[in-house]
C-alpha cells in the first residue's frame, strides 16, 4: 500500500485506509459535501467527497476501512485529498496493523525507563503510589505504555502517551539538577502523573478518540480523581503534600484558557508546566516537518499554521 506519509501534490491516490472521522458539510452555495479524516500507521490526512451521492461513493461509516481513489493538492500549506470514489473495504482485504500508527522508540525500552524513573524516587509515600499507578495496576499500567497521548496536534500514536511522559520526566530531571530548589520527587511523581487521565479521556486504537468521560471531565480532572483514589489507600500519605500534587497535575496547562483549573502556584508547577509545554510544542512541530508538503527550494515556508499562529519553514 501506499502510505500517507508518502503523498505528494499531485499525486492520484488508490488504497484502503483508515476512516477515522466522516460528517457532512455544506460550500457556502448550499452544496453538500462531506469531510472524512483517513489514517494509517504514518499519519492522517483530510478528505473531502465534493460529490457525496454520486455513483462512485458507497456506505460507510467512520471507523470503517474504505477502498478509495482520490487526488492530493495542497490547500493552506497542507495536504488534502479530494477522493473521487470511495467503497467499504471487504474483511480480509487489509492488514489492521498498517492503520496503527506507532512510536519509533521501541516500547519495551520506554517501559524500562518508566521503571527506572519510578525507582529513582527516594520518598516513600510517592513511591509508594507509582508503585501503585504503573506497577501493580496491571490493566492500566498496560493502558498507559499503549495509549496516544492526544487525538492529533503531538504525540497521536501507539505509545505516544509514555513516550511524551518520560520526555516530560527527563526535561524535569534537568530542571531538578539545575535548580536544586525543586522538590525532585514531588516534581517527577508529577510528571509521571500529569497526563494519566488521558488513559480514559480518549479511546483506545484505532479509534482514538475522545470517550463520554473525556468529553464531560477532560484528562485533568480524571487524572486528579484516579491519582486521589491510589493516594486514599496508603495510609499515612501526608496532607499537604497529596494537594500539592494534585495541584501540579491541574495546573500543568499553565493557564485557564488551555484547561487548567489553577495555575501554577509552586515552583514544582512551574517546571511541569514549561516541560510539558516544551515537548508537546516540539513534538508538535516535528510533526509539522516530517509531513511538510513543500518541496520547492526557492520557496521553503509552509504556510500558517494555527498551532503556532505563524507562518513556518524549515531550516536548511
Amino acid at each position: 500500500m501506499r502510505y500517507i506519509n508518502e503523498f505528494h501534490d499531485g499525486d492520484n491516490i488508490t488504497g484502503i485506509y483508515h476512516c477515522k472521522q466522516k460528517n457532512s458539510a455544506f460550500t457556502k452555495n448550499g452544496k453538500e459535501y462531506e469531510n472524512l479524516t483517513l489514517a494509517d500507521k504514518t499519519g492522517s490526512i483530510s478528505c473531502k467527497i465534493w460529490e457525496p451521492n454520486s455513483m462512485g461513493i458507497g456506505d460507510f461509516s467512520a471507523n470503517d476501512y474504505v477502498e478509495i481513489h482520490g487526488r492530493i493538492s495542497v490547500f493552506n500549506g497542507a495536504l488534502q485529498m479530494a477522493i473521487d470514489r470511495a467503497f467499504k473495504a471487504s474483511e480480509g482485504s487489509y492488514d489492521p496493523a498498517d492503520y496503527l500508527p506507532v512510536s519509533s522508540k521501541d516500547p519495551a525500552k520506554m517501559a524500562q525507563q518508566l521503571d527506572q524513573f519510578i525507582n529513582s524516587v527516594q520518598t516513600p509515600y510517592f513511591r509508594l503510589l507509582l508503585e501503585s499507578i504503573f506497577q501493580e495496576d496491571v490493566q492500566l499500567r498496560e493502558a498507559f505504555i499503549k495509549h496516544s497521548a492526544a487525538k492529533s496536534i503531538h504525540h497521536g500514536f501507539v505509545g505516544g502517551l509514555l513516550q511524551h511522559t518520560l520526555s516530560v520526566c527527563e526535561l524535569c530531571d534537568f530542571y531538578a539538577h539545575q535548580y536544586p530548589l525543586l522538590n525532585r520527587d514531588l516534581l517527577i511523581t508529577a510528571a509521571l502523573c500529569h497526563d494519566i487521565g488521558k488513559t480514559r479521556e480518549l479511546s483506545s486504537f484505532p479509534t482514538n478518540d475522545y470517550t463520554n468521560e473525556g468529553q464531560l471531565l477532560g484528562h485533568i480532572v480524571i487524572g486528579v480523581e484516579m491519582v486521589s483514589e491510589k493516594i486514599r489507600e496508603i495510609k499515612g500519605f501526608p496532607k499537604l503534600r497529596a494537594e500539592e500534587l494534585k495541584h501540579c497535575i491541574i495546573s500543568h496547562h499553565g493557564e485557564y484558557e488551555f484547561g487548567s483549573p489553577k495555575k501554577p502556584a509552586i515552583i514544582e508547577a512551574v517546571a511541569l508546566n514549561f516541560a510539558d509545554n516544551t515537548d508537546a510544542k516540539m513534538q508538535a512541530m516535528a510533526e509539522i516537518l516530517e509531513n511538510n508538503p513543500n518541496t520547492d527550494p526557492q520557496n521553503p515556508w509552509m504556510g500558517y499554521n494555527r498551532i503556532f499562529d505563524s507562518n513556518l519553514r524549515p531550516t536548511d
